[in-house]
This record gives structure tokens, C-alpha cells and sequence, in this order.
């Protein structure tokens, strides 16, 4: 997993919609202190942080983590023993069904 690509993919999307760090911590319900760690990728967003940064930032969750991707069916690095690459196919199936069901109220 990429964490700083996936902390410079949420710096560039604040900054395009013109949120400073604290404006977008205060929406995605965390602290502005550690946004900037995820900004600077050196702390991992939880499940529930992805998805509101996703609806926040108006992306799929594929989009802010697309450095650890291939394709849509979401194979992942190499290196990334069997049951790594389950969970994180699993994250990201249910990390999509989240932010599909906030988008659909």
C-alpha cells in the first residue's frame, strides 16, 4: 500500500475544492492533525475515514488508492501473500458498498 500517493491524491482533491486541512478534517470528522499525517502518508486511514474523505472529496475509494491497484477487479501488488490480498480485496469491496449507500440516501 502506497500511503503517501493516497496522502498527495486527498492533499491535491482539498486543495482543488479549496478546503484547508482543518475544513476537511472538521467534514471527514477526524482531527486536523492527523489529516495532515494522512496527507503526508504516514498514518492510515480506518475504513469509516476512507469513505468520508470519499464522499467529501467526491471520489471512489479505487481513485485515492489507485497506486496499490492493477485494474477493476482489483489485483493488487506484488510481494502480498494470498490472505493480504483478500483483505484487501475485501476492504475495498466493502469500502465501494459504503460510500454507494451514503450516495444513494
Amino acid at each position: 500500500m502506497d500511503y503517501q500517493d493516497f496522502g498527495l491524491r486527498v492533499r491535491t482533491l482539498r486543495r482543488q475544492l479549496k478546503l484547508t486541512q482543518e475544513e476537511l478534517a472538521e467534514k471527514v470528522g477526524i482531527s486536523a492533525s492527523f489529516m495532515g499525517h494522512i496527507e503526508r502518508g504516514t498514518r492510515v486511514a480506518s475504513l469509516e475515514t476512507l469513505v468520508a474523505l470519499c464522499i467529501t472529496l467526491r471520489v471512489t475509494p479505487q481513485y485515492l488508492l489507485q497506486s496499490s491497484l492493477g485494474n477493476e477487479d482489483y489485483n493488487v501488488p506484488q510481494g502480498l501473500s494470498a490472505d493480504e490480498r483478500a483483505t484487501l480485496s475485501r476492504f475495498l469491496h466493502l469500502a465501494e458498498e459504503a460510500v454507494r449507500g451514503v450516495e444513494n440516501r
